[in-house]
């Protein structure tokens, strides 16, 4: 039997319009599988979650059917509460399928702490620009000492206190310098 009789034979297309038509029905079994668990056209609008407590936000995103895991921590913002979420992906607004997790940053309670460096004997200009690069206000209440070194630091005060090196104090603590006056006597 040759290839062309082969092709005009019955059998051939019985086999054809069978292999079809399986894969017609496969096809319509397949999409409506995939719409049932997929939930396609399904849409909950994301909240906005800015400013409320770990809590408050687990609430809301409950009786959406949502749920959520802390990603991370950011650097400390006063504008926000201690421990309020201050970042949301996906963002408020936005479009998600039920049981999706929104990844959420928190506000820590307080900023992080900074190891004091040793400053002892640094100029006034130098010991402002090392302080306020790590993160640090300089107040401008300077107190002088009796010292043969004019404006050369010989301390540091947060509050009153005295700072040794390797202190810590939370960012942006305002530190107040000690510095010697130029005068010997």
């Amino acid at each position: 039997m040759s290839i062309f009789q082969f092709l005009k034979n019955k059998s051939f297309f019985k086999q054809i319009t069978i292999a079809v038509i399986g894969f017609v029905i496969l096809f319509f079994i397949l999409k409506f599988w995939l719409n049932i668990t997929t939930n396609h056209d399904q849409k909950i609008q994301v909240p906005n979650l800015h400013k409320l407590t770990i809590d408050e936000a687990e609430r809301k995103l409950k009786e959406l059917s949502l749920d959520f895991k802390v990603k991370d921590s950011a650097s400390y913002n006063p504008d926000y509460p201690k421990r309020s979420v201050i970042e949301q992906s996906p963002e408020a607004g936005d479009f998600v399928k039920e049981m999706r997790k929104i990844y959420l940053t928190l506000n820590p309670s307080k900023y992080r702490d900074i190891t004091i460096p040793d400053l002892n004997g640094r100029s006034k200009r130098q010991a402002i620009s090392e302080l306020q690069a790590i993160g640090f206000v300089v107040g401008i209440k300077y107190t002088y000492v009796k010292d043969i070194g004019k404006d050369v630091v010989r301390g540091l005060r947060h509050k009153e206190k005295i700072l040794n090196p390797n202190d810590k104090l939370p960012k942006n603590s305002i530190i107040d310098l000690v510095l010697g006056d130029g005068n010997r006597n």
